[in-house]
């Protein structure tokens, strides 16, 4: 059966109970459990994909709230491991009264950057598998390296690597180390996801069409791009472009929408019997696209970018998918 290794950050987003401030001014928040690769993994397992999360927590609190989260939700957690060397990582956001974000983090270091590449040698991995992973856990630690060997394993097992940047400039300490690390990546990834927001960052290229094309090096066979309530399209390297236009929706809060869609797009992978991944982008784009769009949709009308995950029976309904 295919699963998800999701690896990377997990923790815990404050939420403001106010919109419209500047971080300095909002007096209270409330708890989220977050991080991208941690909202993708809870996104697939909700779909009906299994997943396992892969990254470390400190012992404490905030670990444990994320441990049971995940458990309740059915991610797997025999990869995650507990450190007492640092505490698990926290966010700070505030919120526009459209809902867009401005971040404040607690990570220096964080116990998820300290998990290393030896505690990747534990972790079995088989062509079935799908890896996703984002930049924010690519600064230099060990969290990086860790990356590096088990983009490798699965590569050796014939699996398939998803790579969303997912740019968050506050935690590096310029925006060219940022670039730099995305851009050594994009390589090693079979998909590449990307919103509309980063492409320019990412690539360097203004222009849509050269920098779609720019992604396209190493292992890379599909683009993904995302254009929020504008949709979203799947660019082959093949020359094959799908297209689907998303849903118009009144946003509170689009913190996790991007890994929303990420998450419904691999849940549908996942669901799937075709042993050729891209294959299956190419025959099901559309339907893919229709069903990933309409969850980050659902996803930006509520707060927390977990708890307003769909239910994929409240999709099916919705879509008319039997």
């Amino acid at each position: 059966m295919r699963r998800l290794l999701a690896i990377g950050e997990a923790l815990i987003d404050f939420i403001p109970n106010t919109t419209d401030s500047k971080l300095k001014d909002v007096e209270g928040f409330s708890r989220q459990v977050g991080g991208a690769p941690c909202n993708v993994a809870c996104t697939t397992t909700k779909l009906g994909g299994q997943a396992e999360m892969i990254t470390q927590l400190g012992e404490d609190a905030f670990g444990d709230l994320i441990v049971e989260t995940l458990e309740d939700l059915g991610v797997g957690t025999q990869y995650l491991k507990r450190s007492s060397e640092a505490n698990t990582a926290l966010a700070f956001v505030s919120l526009t009264k459209e809902g867009e974000r401005d971040f404040s983090f607690y990570r220096k270091p964080s116990a998820d950057m300290l998990y290393n590449e030896e505690q990747v040698s534990q972790i079995e991995v088989t062509e079935q598998d799908i890896l996703h992973f984002c930049s924010v856990d690519l600064v230099d630690s060990p969290m990086k390296m860790a990356h590096k060997a088990l983009i490798e394993k699965v590569r050796h097992a014939n699996g398939t690597v998803v790579f969303d940047p997912n740019v968050r400039l506050p935690l590096w300490d310029s925006e060219a180390d940022c670039k730099s690390a995305i851009q050594a990546f994009v390589p090693f990834a079979d998909i590449i996801k990307i919103s509309d927001e980063e492409l320019s960052f990412v690539t360097g290229y203004e222009d849509e069409n050269q920098a779609i094309q720019w992604l396209f090096q190493g292992h890379v066979q599909a683009v993904i791009y995302t254009k929020g309530a504008e949709g979203a399209a799947i660019y082959l390297k093949d020359g094959t472009t799908i297209v689907e236009q998303g849903y118009k929706v009144k946003a509170i809060d689009t913190t996790g929408a991007g890994d929303a869609f990420i998450g419904a797009v691999i849940s549908r992978l996942l669901d799937s019997n075709e042993r050729d991944i891209i294959q299956l982008l190419k025959n099901e784009g559309h339907a893919i696209l229709e069903f990933s769009n309409y969850v980050a949709a659902i996803v930006t009308t509520q707060y927390g970018a977990i708890e307003s995950i769909p239910s994929l029976d409240k999709v099916k309904e919705a879509l008319n998918i039997k």
